[in-house]
């Protein structure tokens, strides 16, 4: 595995020790890139740490929510909408048009507590959503993807 910064390795580092303690076997080191997969119920999520600047580095916690839904309008204007509502994170879209929710804090100044809250965030608002939308415009949890 690359680090791009020596602050990105000491991040990297500084979070396999939280997310082992928070999530135990439920958390798998990638051996490609800086990132965990956490499995949740039935959340799938990525815990990546991403270089910034030179000595620092953030911890993104992505969660794919719905895939292979049309992407009509009102379906985009309620992602816009409860955007509004979230206090951690937000819906995304990525380039095959799937939906995603995601959030991220900064690697030196995160604790325990954060990251859990962090992670937390994305399971349960991954959760909570993929029925709601599946049931109003179709698709399938991202989970369910074979």
């Amino acid at each position: 595995m690359e680090f791009q910064t020596e602050g990105h390795k000491q991040a990297y580092e500084k979070i396999t020790g939280m997310v082992k303690e928070l999530f135990g076997t439920f958390a798998t080191p990638r051996a490609d890139i800086p990132a965990f997969s956490i499995t949740y119920g039935s959340a799938f999520v990525i815990a990546q740490v991403f270089p910034w600047g030179d000595n620092d580095a953030t911890v993104t916690t992505r969660c794919y929510v719905v895939t292979g839904v049309e992407l009509a309008q009102d379906l985009l204007l309620f992602l816009l909408q409860e955007n509004d509502k979230m206090r951690f994170g937000a819906f995304g879209i990525d380039k095959d048009n799937d939906i995603f929710f995601e959030h991220t804090v900064v690697a030196s100044t995160c604790d325990l507590e954060e990251l859990k809250s962090s992670i937390l965030a994305v399971v349960y608002t991954s959760d909570q959503y993929d029925d709601q939308i599946i049931s109003r415009w179709g698709g399938q949890r991202a989970i369910d993807r074979k």
